[in-house]
């Protein structure tokens, strides 16, 4: 059966938000909204035009845990929880996780040549909190598993934009209910997140977004049921074409580093985003970040550590 799509207003700029209501086995929602009244009113009202109350919800599956999909899980009493395992750290929030995270943070500022006064972005990486869901999963889902309820909806971790994203794959109906992995309208972000397990160190969130993406052109698919906007139907043209940009955004890093100067992660920022760094500055590092790892991956640029714990680069 194709999902039922609910769309939900967000206080973001990313604008409206998608929930799916797969009828079967089970009755799911796929993905709640941010935690705000306006979010809960629509959230009703598109289950009740499908016949469907809160209470009536079996199974709330998340394809991540950024706040404007993760906000409403508390609204479904009666409902089992699952996702990918690393939506608990932001669901549970204990002292401990935040200890972590504003460490890991604070060493990639450090490390990236963030000055000392801008340091305090450190705390602004948190998400607003206050529109996160307060339960923990019931259970985790990943790679390899069927949605509990649909055998024929396949789970496909896709990594990236965030490190909990999964998509949900039917092969018959040659759709994916895709989350932000694809949105029509805009590229989604590959950001910068502390890993589950902190011994691995920082994840390449680009490089995963890339191969989550070219994964999708080995694929059959004719419509991607998308976390924000309209349905992605040309899959394969418009994945190419970002494919294709982003190696354009990561030459014009290159042609920044020549030979004889180095420069930090926080210099090519500046250049890179000259109007929006300083608002924007998980973001715009994130974004350099991510082409820094791509010309690494490819050996066109060199990475030294200088004497203050500041990664430098230049062309190879």
């Amino acid at each position: 059966m194709e999902p039922i799509k609910i769309i939900i207003p967000t206080p973001f700029a990313v604008g409206d938000v998608n929930s799916y209501l797969l009828k079967g086995d089970a009755l799911t929602l796929i993905d709640a909204g941010p935690k705000t009244p306006e979010a809960w009113t629509a959230l009703k009202a598109g289950l009740k035009s499908a016949n469907v109350e809160p209470a009536d919800i079996e199974q709330v599956i998340l394809t991540h845990h950024h706040p404007d999909h993760a906000g409403w899980v508390d609204g479904f009493d009666k409902a089992k929880l699952y996702g990918h395992p690393y939506n608990d750290l932001w669901l549970r929030r204990d002292q401990a996780f935040f200890d972590y995270h504003d460490a890991f943070y604070l060493e990639r500022l450090k490390e990236e040549g963030v000055p000392g006064d801008l340091l305090f972005w450190t705390k602004k990486m948190k998400r607003p909190l206050n529109l996160l869901g307060d339960r923990p999963l019931d259970m985790a889902i990943n790679e390899g598993d069927s949605l509990p309820g649909h055998p024929d909806w396949h789970v496909q971790e896709s990594l990236g934009h965030a490190q909990s994203h999964l998509s949900f794959w039917n092969p018959e109906l040659r759709v994916m209910i895709g989350g932000d992995n694809v949105i029509a309208k805009v590229s989604s972000n590959p950001l910068i997140e502390p890993p589950l397990d902190p011994q691995e160190g920082r994840p390449k969130s680009l490089l995963q977004y890339n191969d989550s993406l070219s994964r999708l052109l080995k694929m059959p698919i004719d419509l991607i049921y998308s976390g924000h906007g309209e349905e992605v139907r040309n899959v394969h043209e418009l994945v190419s074409t970002r494919l294709e940009k982003q190696h354009q955004r990561a030459m014009k890093v290159l042609a920044m580093l020549d030979r004889s100067q180095e420069q930090s992660v926080y210099e090519l920022t500046q250049q890179l985003f000259p109007h929006a760094y300083e608002k924007e500055l998980g973001l715009t590092l994130s974004e350099t970040i991510g082409q820094i790892d791509y010309l690494l991956e490819d050996g066109l640029i060199e990475e030294r550590m200088d004497d203050s714990g500041i990664f430098r680069y230049r062309q190879a």
